[in-house]
């Protein structure tokens, strides 16, 4: 091994090393302290509320459903099956702005996105339907196409062979 190469060497293992000390951990999502419904709670009914305000902030708290409804700031507000979503980890949670009493509902933004046409899954489908379709590359000649332009070019040959060459 030559001092090239063990210098090389040395340099990479050290850059090596280096990235690993200093390497960037992805942060997992944690909740606000106290603000995740547990197993016993999720018994009970209760369920972590995204609010969303008037100034683009969000508070987290945590509410127990009673009759199909939650009491924020004394105003019930629609807390039924079609407004909670789960987390990662099958925690219930609901996303409310302040201004609305009806949560935030994925199964009518999903129909009304399919309504306004601005849903990815027809628009999935239509690309990959469009890429299948797609002509990337020049359609290659057949053999009967090569066999004729060389007949003609072997045309040509012999005529100008049996003429002398002049016209």
């Amino acid at each position: 091994m030559t001092l090239d190469e063990k210098i090389k060497k040395s340099v990479h293992e050290e850059l090596m090393e280096f990235l690993e000390k200093n390497k960037v951990k992805e942060k997992k999502f944690r909740y606000p302290f106290g603000k995740k419904v547990g197993k016993s709670q999720r018994k009970k009914n209760y369920v972590t509320v995204w609010i969303i305000n008037k100034n683009k902030t969000i508070n987290c708290k945590k509410y127990q459903i009673d009759n199909q409804t939650i009491l924020e700031e004394k105003i019930p507000r629609l807390a039924t099956g079609d407004y909670i979503l789960r987390d990662g980890k099958g925690n219930p949670v609901i996303i409310l702005p302040s201004w609305n009493i009806e949560p935030f509902s994925p199964t009518s933004n999903f129909n009304k996105s399919m309504d306004d046409g601005s849903n990815i899954k027809g628009y999935k489908i239509i690309m990959d339907r469009m890429e299948s379709e797609k002509t990337g590359t020049k359609k290659k000649m057949g053999k009967a196409g090569i066999w004729i332009i060389g007949g003609i070019l072997a045309a040509i040959i012999i005529y100008a062979l049996v003429s002398g060459g002049a016209a």
